[in-house]
């Protein structure tokens, strides 16, 4: 026990020094969209400590800047932009995803819905199959990888296909992850009992009945499904051409060296996890700085009475003219002043007290003494962002995630969730009020789990960062990692042993069985013969 605080200062000290002199190399291979705002911060933060950063970039980019103080990047041409990098495609899939819920109950929008979703999921797969294809072939790129030495490749597994080029390059990896293509990135490397683990999208917490854990099974049966039919057959195909048969691309981000979990347990439900996971939730979190004069004169004039903020993220600006002129009246009944980040025509029931706005600085608002509550979507950035000044949330969930992450809130007392499409004005500033009340505990609970966040003996982007560091200092972290991942299912699951186990029980059972058999035979048979002299 007394090394502990030795082995804290270690750390402490630690991420605080520079790789080395000069620093080192790193390949980084993002994804675009909200994704790449997380790999950003990593990215500014190591090159905060020297090391120089190649980031891997499609030529049809709409996150990804193509020149940046903080990194050179290659580009890659591309044709055609995958859906991701694509914010009108991303807006119309949003909106469909709301026409469904609209019309709920109704079989053919469910069909024509996840049909899309179908689609939307293989040509994003065989895109970046194709994208880590086009790199391989690129033998001039390749030759000009190899020949720079990179320390480590930097990687988000989403969609593996900077997985599948760190493994051809025979770099160390490190993954910045929440999700696989699998599903979330636990029930890859570590045990994960769905008896109190809920799967993504099942809406549940971690206090499942017996109905929810069936459920809980259908939906881990559905994603693996998901897996072997429609996500993994791309990535599959590159690996057979390029290293053979044997290797899967689950087995290549299986054998990571660490992966920097986009979360930790303020948040996430409790369960099992392996040596080489940390746990950088609340990485991206950062003191407010303050705002624009015009702005802060619209806040501060809300007095007592404090400020709403509303943003359902980039992707997603306006919910319709019927949905908004719903939370438009609601936010003219409160006494609270509200700044919404809308696109679209102004609301006709709009109020005096709400200013629209097309961008906000969300963690500067969220920072801001006089803000009570935040209405989002339900991203993990927003949500952090939200834990870490103490502020609670209203969800109003929209698509893939977001449910999961605000049931995980509400679990915790720190929000609710309304169901957009089916709210009113009544219902909505029910919500609000509820979530308000001085005699309800959420602002509470909200700066408990805020508290939390903020007690580590050293903050999650400098952990990030060393472990980093580590894996290049080190040239991976091999014995981090468990045997687990090369193990056939029916040997992690011990099955042969329990069938040698029950065979060996059955046959000693059986040999037990007729050797008694026998001796009763013998001693029935002797009996016999020992009473039939007497007889006579």
């Amino acid at each position: 026990m007394g090394s502990c605080p030795v082995l804290v200062f270690v750390l402490l000290f630690s991420a605080t020094l520079p790789f080395s002199g000069d620093g080192g190399k790193i390949l980084v291979f993002p994804i675009d969209g909200s994704h790449w705002l997380n790999m950003k911060i990593l990215v500014e933060a190591l090159h905060s400590q020297g090391h120089q950063i190649t980031v891997i970039r499609s030529s049809t980019s709409w996150y990804i800047p193509e020149s940046s103080p903080h990194y050179t990047s290659i580009t890659i041409p591309q044709e055609q932009s995958q859906s991701l990098e694509s914010q009108l495609f991303m807006t119309s899939f949003m909106k469909k995803a709301l026409d469904v819920r609209q019309r709920r109950g109704s079989p053919l929008a469910y069909f024509e819905f996840y049909s899309n979703v179908f689609h939307w999921l293989t040509g994003n797969q065989k895109f970046f199959a194709e994208l880590a294809r086009s790199i391989f072939e690129n033998k001039k790129l390749i030759k000009e990888l190899n020949e720079t030495g990179y320390d480590l490749c930097l990687t988000d597994p989403v969609f593996p296909a900077g997985v599948l080029l760190g493994h051809y390059l025979k770099l160390p990896m490190v993954f910045n992850v929440r999700w696989i293509i699998t599903g979330e990135g636990h029930f890859a490397i570590a045990p994960s009992p769905l008896s109190y683990v809920p799967e993504l999208f099942s809406e549940y917490s971690d206090r499942m009945d017996f109905l929810q854990r069936v459920n809980n099974m259908i939906y881990h049966g559905f994603l693996v499904y998901m897996y072997y039919f429609v996500t993994n057959p791309p990535y599959q195909a590159v690996c057979n051409d390029y290293f053979g048969p044997d290797v899967s691309p689950m087995s290549i981000m299986q054998g990571a060296d660490i992966w920097l979990m986009r979360v930790d347990f303020t948040f996430e439900f409790p369960r099992p996890t392996m040596p080489n996971v940390v746990y950088i939730g609340g990485f991206q979190g950062k003191p407010a700085k303050p705002l624009q004069s015009d702005l802060e004169e619209f806040v501060q004039s809300s007095g007592e009475h404090g400020v709403i903020i509303m943003t359902l993220g980039t992707l997603l600006g306006d919910l319709g003219p019927e949905i908004s002129e719903i939370i438009a009246s609601a936010f003219a009944k409160l006494p609270q002043k509200v700044v919404w980040r809308h696109i679209g025509e102004k609301p006709a029931t709009l109020g005096n007290n709400t200013r629209l706005v097309k961008w906000l600085p969300q963690n500067d608002l969220l920072g801001h003494p006089k803000t009570k509550l935040f209405i989002t979507h339900g991203g993990t950035n927003g949500l952090y962002e939200a834990i870490y000044h103490g502020v609670p949330i209203l969800g109003m969930p929209l698509i893939l995630d977001q449910f999961d992450n605000i049931v995980r809130m509400r679990s915790r007392g720190a929000g609710e969730i309304v169901e957009v499409t089916e709210m009113d004005v009544e219902s909505l500033t029910g919500a609000i009020k509820n979530i308000l009340d001085p005699e309800n505990s959420y602002k509470r609970n909200m700066l408990k789990l805020s508290r939390l966040l903020h007690d580590k003996p050293i903050k999650p982007l400098d952990s990030a960062v060393f472990w980093i560091e580590y894996v290049m200092r080190h040239k991976g972290a091999a014995h981090l990692r468990t045997e687990s991942y090369k193990l056939p299912w029916y040997a992690y699951h011990s099955l042969d042993v329990m069938a040698f186990l029950v065979a060996c029980g059955l046959l000693i059972t059986m040999f037990t069985l007729v050797s008694c058999r026998c001796l009763i035979g013998c001693l029935v048979k002797s009996k016999k013969s020992t009473l039939k002299p007497k007889k006579e």
